[in-house]
């Protein structure tokens, strides 16, 4: 009878943990036309999804160049991360969605073949939050990534400023004009010649790079609107990526447009994106609380 006692609570006890911990699916798939392809991504749903009609906000959580849309769980331990945030009350439960952006920067490219951005805002977007209980509102909607992922967040909150609340990129990569100017021609080649052009006389500060440049949009773009999305920027001090990072928060400084930036010590890796991304979920987190 003892024995049995033990193994009602050991079990009891063993749901109880399990209902605090959130639930990760990968391997679904969005069709894309505008791509042509159906697009993988991971989605985590937080404790006690599904206990109820509740609706719940949501972040899109970029990965880097070179990983795909299990980096952030696989690496990042964002699931585990999240659950205890979650659990002590650091975030609000919420539902977190990772696409794979393969190598594509999360932009169109400039000969049209590619339309990541397209896709990700007229496609992804609705699919997603028609699939599950999501608060569809820009109030309830945040972004977020990594370097390549990064960049992509801020591509998306300073280009569609009318569907996000909040955009935290870590180790963004944001580039000045002149160090686009100054890259090795094999490493512009590979990574960036398809993707933004060359301009005239082979200038490769092409239209197509102006339009998609972080710092060119927070430039010129409609100021009003670019206030309407809270930033939080974070990079490390041993990143190769802090001077575009820190031209982007002078440049966002001088045309007071709020934001936090954070400048830890770190380098351009997976433990300092693990220290970064709660402190970058809370802060999105923020935005869909009411005041």
């Amino acid at each position: 009878m003892r024995n049995l006692f033990i193994t009602a609570c050991l079990f009891i006890h063993c749901l109880a943990a399990t209902a605090q911990m959130g639930n990760v699916q990968e391997g679904k798939t969005v069709k894309s036309t505008l791509l042509g392809k159906n697009v993988r991504y991971s989605v985590y749903l937080p404790p006690n999804f599904g206990t109820s009609e509740r609706k719940y906000p949501v972040v899109y959580l970029l990965h880097g160049y070179g990983d795909d849309e299990t980096g952030w769980v696989q690496f990042g331990e964002v699931n585990r991360l999240a659950d205890k945030a979650i659990a002590d009350g650091t975030i609000p439960p919420m539902i977190i969605v990772m696409p794979d952006g393969q190598k594509d920067w999360y932009v169109n490219s400039v000969d049209g073949k590619v339309k990541w951005e397209d896709f990700f805002i007229q496609e992804f977007l609705p699919a997603i939050e028609k699939t599950y209980p999501i608060r569809a509102e820009k109030r309830y909607r945040g972004i977020a990534g990594l370097s390549m992922g990064g960049y992509g967040s801020l591509v998306m909150a300073t280009k569609h400023p009318d569907l996000f609340a909040a955009c935290a990129p870590l180790s963004a990569a944001v580039w000045t004009d002149e160090e686009i100017k100054n890259f090795p021609e094999a490493n512009y080649t590979g990574f960036f010649k398809n993707l933004f052009g060359v301009g005239s006389n082979g200038n490769r500060i092409s239209e197509h790079w102006k339009a998609n440049s972080i710092l060119t949009i927070m430039e010129t773009g409609d100021q009003e609107k670019l206030k309407s999305v809270r930033y939080w920027i974070d990079c490390g001090d041993d990143d190769f990526l802090i001077g575009g990072n820190c031209a982007l928060h002078l440049l966002m400084k001088d045309k007071k447009i709020p934001h936090k930036f954070m400048v830890r010590h770190g380098e351009h890796n997976w433990p300092y994106w693990r220290s970064g991304i709660i402190p970058a979920l809370q802060f999105i987190g923020e935005s869909f609380h009411q005041f």
